[in-house]
């Protein structure tokens, strides 16, 4: 049962024509919906790495001001099929997996927007610290389509730049 394909919500489209070797390395979260696990944490990222058999090894970290330390986990994404449809589950805890599903991607890798297994989980990623606003509004545009709620979007601090850039 735990390593079944994780569920992904109907008004999801995994983007096609996905390069997961353009895809790896260094992405910061700029915006998500704050989950138990990186609620008031700050400067937190990704490093992605290639693994065996077309995988992908995970870092995530992010700084946590309360306990004035970082918190770092480490996990592995699979392809549920085509290594060419950016639709991947994600494991930090063993055998249990949770969807990881890039919805919008720039054509030059410059920033992707992610939702999980449920709509509850959503991210926007840059290779930078912050985004210009055109492309903050272009997403969450598109996030607002398939159904997330933008009052619980949480901006992310990163290195003392404001997230939306003002």
């Amino acid at each position: 049962m735990a390593l079944r394909t994780p569920p992904r919500p109907a008004s999801v489209q995994p983007v096609g024509n996905f390069d997961v070797t353009r895809y790896l390395g260094r992405w910061y979260e700029v915006a998500r919906i704050d989950q138990r696990f990186e609620k008031g944490l700050v400067r937190t990222r990704a490093e992605y790495t290639l693994g065996a058999n077309g995988s992908m090894h995970v870092v995530n970290r992010g700084f946590d001001p309360r306990r004035n330390r970082w918190d770092e986990a480490r996990g592995k994404a699979q392809f549920v099929g085509s290594s060419s449809e950016a639709a991947l589950k994600v494991s930090f805890f063993g055998p249990f997996y949770g969807g990881y599903n890039v919805v919008a991607l720039d054509e030059q890798y410059r920033w992707a927007m992610v939702v999980g297994s449920s709509l509850d989980y959503f991210w926007i990623l840059s290779r930078t610290p912050v985004l210009p606003a055109g492309v903050r509004q272009h997403l969450l545009a598109q996030a607002q389509q398939i159904g997330i709620d933008l009052e619980r979007i949480h901006w992310v601090m990163q290195d003392g730049a404001n997230p939306t850039g003002g």
